[in-house]
């Protein structure tokens, strides 16, 4: 009876240690692991900046994988030229040369039979002809006054070189490229022997109600605020400016219980956009109270109206 006490005793005590070994181990990787939530309004660049974590801390992508964003390439080049004709119809602007009309009808005729995400070297030459019209570039200027992505300028401005048979996505490309965040995504990335698990999520506002299922065990929130947007509005509310949409967010953000114990950092993003848009588009169109007309006194005072306490922030482009 004794040895088998003592046999039991053993046996009992190896599993305590092994259960002990076991909840150390689990310890010290929960302790090397960092959840960080991205949260922002709509088209703030949460995606591209969870692809620039890919391309950064870990092997990028490979060719295959930016070959699958070939179609979103060619949709986004479309869609932004469709965009472009649409508004010069809302804004009264003519067309430089008369025959680019037959060119716009031409495109939304051709868009009605093409499969999505196609661009035939037909579709890629009316498109060439469309962007070099004044009255196209007119109706870009003027951008601000209706919904268009950030990214036209630069696809279309790579007609030549997108639309070739070759054609593969570069990194940039893939950047660049926009598909509205519906749902939650997960990417996991190592820096420095600590794990990183990023979620990103939908920005509108008929995806915020997901938030909350992201909340629970985050190190940080990385609020992402685009600093162009100060004179836009929202996709789903043209009456809604995109920062005093974001302001508000962020405010209910900040001052929320559930938050009082959460590192959340402010992420000022697409500064090379703002630094372009605010020589020709004033900051008082947002915040009529300012009075300053340096670059660096634009984006000092965005800093300053982004956020009422004391936080951390990180200005990017």
């Amino acid at each position: 009876m004794g040895c088998a006490t003592s046999s039991d005793d053993k046996a009992a005590s190896e599993r305590s240690k092994q259960i002990d070994k076991t909840l150390r181990a689990d310890g010290e990787k929960a302790a090397r692991e960092v959840k960080l939530l991205l949260l922002g309004a709509g088209e703030s660049g949460k995606s591209t900046i969870v692809k620039q974590m890919k391309i950064i801390h870990e092997k990028g992508y490979s060719q295959e994988e930016c070959l699958q964003y070939k179609p979103v390439v060619y949709s986004n080049t479309i869609q932004s030229m469709m965009a472009i004709i649409r508004a010069m119809g809302q804004l009264k602007i003519d067309f430089g040369h008369p025959d680019r009309a037959d060119d716009a009808r031409q495109l939304f005729a051709l868009m009605g039979n093409a499969d999505e995400g196609e661009l035939s070297p037909e579709l890629a030459a009316i498109m060439k002809r469309l962007w070099k019209d004044s009255g196209v570039q007119e109706c870009f200027s003027r951008s601000r006054e209706y919904q268009l992505n950030d990214s036209a300028e630069y696809y279309l401005n790579a007609l030549d070189r997108i639309s070739q048979p070759s054609y593969i996505p570069t990194e940039q490309d893939v950047l660049r490229t926009r598909v509205k965040t519906t749902g939650i995504v997960e990417t996991h990335f190592t820096f420095k022997d600590l794990h990183f698990k990023m979620f990103d999520v939908g920005g509108q506002r008929s995806e915020r109600k997901k938030w909350i299922h992201c909340f629970e065990g985050v190190t940080a929130i990385i609020f992402i605020v685009a600093m162009s947007e100060y004179d836009l509005t929202l996709v789903e509310d043209q009456e809604m400016n995109r920062m005093m949409e974001s302001m508000k967010l962020f405010d209910s953000i900040c001052n929320n219980k559930w938050f009082t114990d959460t590192s959340i950092i402010l992420f000022l993003n697409k500064k090379d956009l703002f630094e372009e848009k605010i020589k020709k588009s004033a900051l008082t169109l947002c915040f009529p109270e300012f009075a300053g007309k340096s670059l660096l006194l634009n984006g000092n005072f965005l800093m300053y109206a982004c956020f009422k306490i004391k936080i951390s922030y990180f200005c990017h482009k």
